[in-house]
This record gives structure tokens, C-alpha cells and sequence, in this order.
């Protein structure tokens, strides 16, 4: 029986996932790192088993409605843990924040703001004191009533609806307008009401080309279908809708993604005509602070915000100098995160996961916890060597307040810098889930059988490779886009190129929007110009590639529906497999029996989801098995089929590691998952939902896929951050792959963090010196050993230690 003041959490008999009935105990009040090669079992440890420990223990508290619901979400497979005290999770959530979710709204920073504005701005004459959540454009009283605060309206107009002038209506001149059946009840119901639809549409009136595009009215008409050979057609009503109510409806309420991109492609996003853009109604930005208005600190990068802060408290009345100081305090801890390029206007989807989960650490740290256990998933994600010594100060401060630090990692630096060490492996998957070292991290030096061991201690150059020549140059110059402002970039092609650069310094921005989009107007066409052509004054060398693959961390699907078999086309091969058993045969089972995505097959309860969503009221849903087929995601009888001895389930819980003998002798199946154990995603199983991969295996799976198909031509791949999520065993095998395309004669550029893969580049491209407005140019460019020597470049250092000069 262990004291209640027992100084560590005690973990006994962990088989969540992998884990093979772990025992281990970690001291309480230290900053302990998990290290592991992906899916060695460490995320199961910290995140399934210790965090979801506390968390049930949390539920188990609260009222018996809520203790109902968590008992279907279940508890982790532990035997027991002691000296757990309540847990805080920092996760990077695979779950896209919403469109009103900002930096401020994440930091609770706009709330701070909003308060000083409500009582301490500067009011016209006669106006009445407004309550702060007049200055929120989330709510009725602040939101614009035009855009309802969004800030932005959509519109269309002819040459978007009518792409081309010389076609009749009949000839489907109104591009906008549905196919199949209802597009030509909209063209037959313009017939009834008397308007030429075979005339040319640029030789009808002005006036009925407006009504037919712009009305606003919705005439009923009897409608009488010229009857076709064969088929009798009976008259009906039908009723007229204008092609631009047409897309907004559609953009507005359709469930269909294809539907709603389809509509978006007619319509403008501008600024809304009656707010400007700022959100809110005229009353609110009416008050001014410091001469400005709350949507114009809002818009300012968070360094500066604070700078405009510090000059009004100085003068300023005492309500203003508490209120500025609270707010000061709250910017600081996100500045000191490598943030303060960032403005409280920035909405939540455009941010990294790294971004938003360190958002909500410098939150934590503001809260005044204490004898919480926070744990963390890779907190130094997308972060430059620079801003971890800022994040390694923070994670310090939150040990000091009293509180136990548990971080799952693997950039070394801070793994050097941890209390205590628990180190699983020794592989992924069934070859990990073992606890080889727990203890300060100098002890691993004793454990011979750990991956992490030789990238802790042996800090030894980057082998120097040989340095490629490029085969050609693409070159953009006067590139205008966010930050980067008036710069001329050059890429080698037929080599490995690194973009460096501290975080919000213009990386993404440069190789992710401005040079795959002029890579991508160029493949659908000059007349198609988009995204690259409004960013960039010039681009040439275009014409040596003839193949674009960008390759971001979007998720690879949204539901549990979605899976890596799917996504790679594996699935097919596995169906097929399936159908041609002879149980099937002899049942008259087609491959569309063994989807789950379609009705026959599938367990009815779940839809074939093998989950259903469980609504806890006042938390965010969740997941919890079907309480029928227990996530197999089948009725019965389509798992009476077997092949070679397993069901269609049983192969979607396999890891691509035993699926790859499983499968051996299948070419189809065989080809995908190589590609998948080439990037190093061995331990993910078949079937595992999209909403538990990370940004990093979405990616990694996206890259597989893409090198499953036959390569034809020069092809550019662009990867934002590809080794993130990645132990430096990993790291290893995925820049085989990617060298090994350099070697078949293509390029590839990467945005890069890991100064191992930048010292092994042929050329790098630096951006800085800082962030936000502090950045965007190049500070540097060259082979990796010459941007190490560049005096301006705050990489430069890191890139040095790296090559070991």
C-alpha cells in the first residue's frame, strides 16, 4: 500500500495497445521525457494509459449521468496506477479548429482586450459605455449585421457564372448551374417563361441576362417537357432559381464537400462592404485605445501589439494600467514561445497543430495551477532550434510551480534537458511496448538495445555527402505574400533543398502557397491562372518540370470512416481477395460485401464506422466502440468469410509490418504496403481511423501512396515539415526515400526544422532573421556548410553544431 503523499505515479500492468503489461514509476514534480521510435508505445504510456487514467478518474466524480456515458467510452487496459494527481492534456489535436476560432479567442487574449476597450477606451461624445461583448464579433451585439461577423461576404458575378459568352443557355453556358436532371429543369423552365435558350448568350438583352443571373424572385411555371422517344413525360411545376441564389445556397447549406467546392469555384470572397473587414458593428469601432481601434490591435503582430500597450500604460489612468498589465503579462508567455509574430486576428485554421498547442501551453501557464500533471505531445513540434531553449523556459516555470511535467518527444535537446527519462521500445509495434530504461537520462547510456540511446549521446558530425548539381534553376522574383515582401528566390532543380528559418518567418508561405502555386497554374494551364501568378511578378524555369506533388499534414479524412487501407487503394485489393473465397462465391458475395462503407456487409448499429459518437453534453464528443460489433465494423455473416484463416476485420487490425507477410505474393498489396514500410509507417494497423494518425503519418501516408504510382517525367515534390512527429531512427529511413527520388533525377524541397536533415541537403534557403514583420527574406542561400558561415542567420549556429565545424 503505497502513502497518498507517494512522490511518484505508479504504473502497473499497462497493456493499452502495444504495451506489454508495463510496470514502471515516475517521480512526481519533474519534467519527465517518453522517447521511443514512432509507435514504440510511448504515446500509449503517457497519453492512453497514464492521462486517460486520470481522466476517468475525473468523470468518475462528477454526476451518474456523466459516469454512465464515460463507461461506454471505457478505460485504459492498466492493472493499477497510484500517485496519480489530476491531469492536464496538451495534445495536438487532429481536429480542425472552427473559422471563429482565433489566436485571441485560443489565448482568451481577446477577452482581456475587449475589457480594456469596454472600460478604459476613449469614447465619442454622448456615446453610451458598451459591455465588452459589444467588441466581440462572436456575439448578436458586436457582429457586423451585414456579414454577421465574419468579416468577409461572398459574391459572384457574370464572368465567373458565365465562363463562356458564346455558348446558349441549352449548350449550358451557365456553368453554375447543376447537371443532369436539375440543370434542365432550370433551362426548361426559362424556355416557359419565354426567354431564347438557344440564342448565344452574349447576343441576349442586358436586362435578361441580369434577371436570369441576379433575381432575387422564385416564379412557379407549369412546365412541358418535350417528350423523348419512348418516355412519357407529364407536365409539371417547376420552379425558377437565379444562378447566383443557386451557388450561395449550395455554398451555404450542402452537406456534399464536392458540392460545395463546385459552388465555391464561382464565387469572390472580399471584404464585407459595411464593417470594412474589422467584424463588428460601427458602435465598437467607434472606441478608440491608443488611437486605434480594437480590430486594429487586433490585427497588429502580438510583439507589436505589446509595444503599443506598454506606451499607453505609461500615461494612462490607474484602470488602464491594471488592465494593459494583466494583458502584458498574458503576451509575454506567448511572445517567449517563439509566438509574437502572430496577431489575436489570426484565425485558428491557419495555424500549425504545433502552433495552437503551444498557444494553449502559455494559457496553462497563466492559469496558476499546481499539483496537476500536464502532459504533452511533442511540444517542440515545428519549432527552430532557437524557440526550444524559449519552450524548454516555459515547460521549466510550469515543474516550478509545483507541478509534473510529462512530455512525449523526440527532439533531442530536449530530451538532454529532462529529469528523468522513460525510454520504451525497442521497436514499433509488437516488436516495442517495453519500458528499457527509466531513470535520469544519462542512464540509457547502459541500455545497448535502445534506438534513442545513439542520437542522445553520440553527437558526432553528419556524415558529409557528396553535393549534388543542380540540372536547372527555377526562379521567381518580386514574390508578394504575407510577410515575404519583394523577394527573388531561386530553387535548383534535380537536387535536395532545404527552407529554414525560425517559426513565422515566411517558410510555408514561400514554398507551400507562392511556388506550388505557380507550379500549379502552369500544369492547369496559362488561361487558368490562380494562387502563384498574384504572388509573384515572375517565375521562369517552370518548363523543366513536368510534375507537381505537394505533399502537406492535412488529415487524410475526418472520421474514423476514413483509414490508411482506404486511403492508399490497399482496400480494393483486400475486397477482391475477399469476394474470390469460396464461402463468397458460394453465397453470391460480390467486394462490395466486405466494404464498410456501403449497406449489405457492413454492422448496421455503427453504419461500418466500428464507433459510434458518444455526446457528453458539457465536454467535446468522443468515440466509443459499437456496443454490437465491438468496432469489427461487420454484421456476422460477412465474417464468417475467411482468407487464409482471417476475417476482413481481422486484416484491418493487422500492422503494415504482418500484413506485408500476410500478404506476400500478392503484387497489388505487396506494392502498397513496401511504399508504407519505406517511410517508416510499419506500426500503424490497416485499419486504423484518420482521427488517430498525426499530421506527420498523414503526411508519410500521403507519400507512400504517391510513390506506389509509376513515376513519368521530372517531378517537384514539396513536404512542409516531413520529419515532424519523427524519432531520429525514423528521420533515417524517410531521407533515404527522399534522397532516393533526388537520385531518380527529381526535385524535392522541404521546410525544415531537424538541422540533421538540413546538414545532409544539397542547398538550403534561409529565411528570416525573425518572424512576422521581423521576417520574410532571405538571409542566406547556398550549399549547408555556407549558410552555416552567414553572420545573419539565427540558423546559421544550429547548422554549424550539426556539421560538426
Amino acid at each position: 500500500m503505497h502513502s497518498p503523499h507517494d512522490p511518484y505515479v505508479r504504473v502497473r500492468g499497462a497493456r493499452e495497445h502495444n504495451l506489454q503489461d508495463v510496470n514502471v514509476d515516475i517521480p512526481r514534480d519533474t519534467l519527465t521525457v517518453f522517447t521511443g521510435v514512432s509507435g514504440s508505445g510511448k504515446s500509449s504510456l503517457a497519453f492512453g494509459t497514464i492521462y486517460a487514467e486520470a481522466q476517468r478518474r475525473y468523470f468518475e466524480s462528477v454526476a451518474p449521468y456523466a459516469r454512465r456515458l464515460i463507461h461506454q467510452v471505457g478505460a485504459p487496459a492498466v492493472g493499477e496506477i497510484t500517485g496519480l494527481p489530476p491531469a492536464v492534456s496538451l495534445e495536438q489535436r487532429r481536429s480542425a479548429p472552427g473559422a471563429r476560432s482565433s489566436v485571441g479567442t485560443v489565448t482568451t487574449l481577446s477577452n482581456s482586450l475587449r475589457m480594456l476597450f469596454s472600460r478604459a477606451g476613449e469614447y465619442p461624445a454622448g456615446a453610451e459605455r458598451l459591455d465588452s461583448d459589444a467588441f466581440s464579433p462572436n456575439t448578436a451585439a458586436g457582429a457586423c449585421p451585414q456579414c454577421h461577423g465574419l468579416g468577409r461576404i461572398h459574391r459572384t458575378d457574370e464572368e465567373l457564372l458565365v465562363p463562356d459568352p458564346s455558348l446558349s443557355i441549352r449548350e449550358g453556358a451557365i456553368a453554375a448551374w447543376p447537371g443532369a436532371w436539375q440543370g434542365k429543369n432550370l433551362r426548361d423552365v426559362l424556355d416557359t417563361l419565354g426567354y431564347d435558350v438557344d440564342r448565344p448568350w452574349r447576343e441576349l438583352e442586358a436586362k435578361d441576362r441580369e434577371w436570369i443571373l441576379f433575381t432575387d424572385e422564385q416564379p412557379v411555371v407549369t412546365v412541358h417537357p418535350v417528350r423523348d422517344a419512348g418516355r412519357i413525360q407529364r407536365p409539371y411545376q417547376g420552379t425558377y432559381m437565379s444562378a447566383r441564389r443557386y451557388v450561395l445556397h449550395t455554398f451555404a447549406d450542402t452537406k456534399s464537400r464536392t458540392l460545395r467546392a463546385k459552388a465555391e469555384r464561382f464565387l469572390t470572397s472580399v471584404p464585407c462592404p459595411v464593417c470594412g473587414g474589422s467584424r463588428l458593428r460601427p458602435e465598437a469601432m467607434a472606441v478608440t485605445f491608443a488611437g486605434r481601434t480594437i480590430a486594429e490591435l487586433a490585427g497588429l503582430p502580438l510583439s507589436a501589439l505589446a509595444e503599443v500597450l506598454t506606451a499607453a500604460a505609461a500615461g494612462g489612468e490607474e484602470t488602464a494600467r491594471v488592465l494593459t498589465g494583466d494583458l502584458l503579462a498574458r503576451i509575454g508567455t506567448v511572445t517567449e514561445l517563439g509566438l509574437g509574430y502572430l496577431s489575436l486576428d489570426r484565425t485558428a485554421p491557419t495555424l500549425s497543430s504545433g502552433e495552437l498547442q503551444r498557444l494553449r501551453l502559455a494559457t496553462q501557464l497563466r492559469s496558476g495551477l499546481f499539483g496537476v500533471v500536464y502532459v504533452l505531445d511533442e511540444p517542440s513540434a515545428g519549432l527552430h532550434p532557437a524557440d526550444t531553449e524559449s519552450l524548454l523556459g516555459v515547460l521549466g516555470r510550469l515543474k516550478e510551480a509545483g507541478n509534473s511535467v510529462f512530455v512525449v518527444e523526440h527532439q533531442m535537446d530536449v530530451v538532454r534537458r529532462a529529469d528523468w527519462l522513460v525510454d520504451v521500445g525497442p521497436l514499433a509495434g509488437e516488436h516495442g511496448g517495453r519500458v528499457l530504461h527509466s531513470g535520469p537520462p544519462q542512464g540509457l547510456a547502459e541500455v545497448p538495445e535502445s534506438a534513442t540511446r545513439r542520437f542522445l549521446f553520440d553527437q558526432g558530425p553528419t556524415p558529409v555527402r557528396e553535393t549534388r548539381t543542380p540540372s536547372g534553376w527555377i526562379r521567381l522574383s518580386g514574390v508578394e505574400r504575407h510577410n515575404v515582401r519583394g523577394v527573388d528566390a531561386a530553387f535548383p532543380l534535380g537536387v535536395f533543398t532545404a527552407v529554414t528559418g525560425v517559426s513565422g518567418s515566411g517558410k510555408s508561405t514561400l514554398v507551400g502557397q507562392v511556388l506550388a502555386g505557380v507550379m500549379a497554374d502552369r500544369q492547369a494551364g496559362e488561361e487558368a491562372a490562380g494562387a502563384g501568378e498574384q504572388f509573384c511578378a515572375s517565375a521562369s524555369g517552370l518548363e523543366a518540370v513536368d510534375r507537381l506533388v505537394q505533399v502537406d499534414q492535412k488529415p487524410i479524412g475526418r472520421t474514423p470512416r476514413s483509414n490508411l487501407a482506404t486511403y492508399t487503394g490497399l482496400f480494393d485489393t483486400v475486397r477482391k481477395l475477399f469476394a474470390q473465397t469460396e464461402t463468397a462465391r458460394e453465397r453470391g458475395y460480390t467486394a462490395g460485401r466486405f466494404s464498410f462503407n456501403v449497406s449489405g456487409g457492413r454492422c448496421e448499429t455503427c453504419q461500418g464506422e466500428g464507433f459510434v459518437s458518444v455526446e457528453l453534453l458539457f465536454l467535446p464528443s468522443t468515440y466509443a466502440p459499437c456496443p454490437d460489433c465491438h468496432g469489427a465494423r461487420y454484421n456476422p455473416e460477412t465474417l464468417d468469410v475467411t482468407h487464409r484463416g482471417l476475417t476482413v476485420a481481422q486484416v484491418l487490425d493487422l500492422t503494415v509490418e504482418s500484413a506485408a507477410d500476410f500478404f506476400s505474393g500478392t503484387p497489388a498489396a505487396e506494392r502498397a504496403l513496401t511504399t508504407l514500410l519505406d517511410v517508416g509507417l510499419g506500426y500503424l494497423r490497416l485499419g486504423q481511423p484518420a482521427t488517430e494518425l498525426s499530421g506527420g503519418e498523414a503526411q508519410r501516408i500521403k507519400l507512400a501512396s504517391e510513390l506506389q504510382r509509376t513515376r513519368r517525367g521530372h517531378t517537384l515534390y514539396l513536404l512542409d515539415e516531413p520529419t515532424t512527429g519523427l524519432h531520429p531512427a525514423d528521420v533515417e529511413v524517410l531521407m533515404r526515400q527522399l534522397h532516393g527520388l533526388v537520385d531518380a533525377h527529381n526535385t524535392v524541397v522541404v521546410v525544415e526544422h531537424d538541422m540533421a536533415v538540413v546538414a545532409g541537403a544539397d542547398h538550403v534557403i534561409d529565411l528570416g532573421p525573425g518572424g512576422g514583420d521581423r521576417g520574410g527574406r532571405i538571409v542566406a542561400t547556398g550549399t549547408p556548410q555556407e549558410v552555416a558561415r552567414a553572420a545573419e542567420s539565427r540558423t546559421a549556429p544550429y547548422l554549424a553544431k550539426a556539421l560538426g565545424s
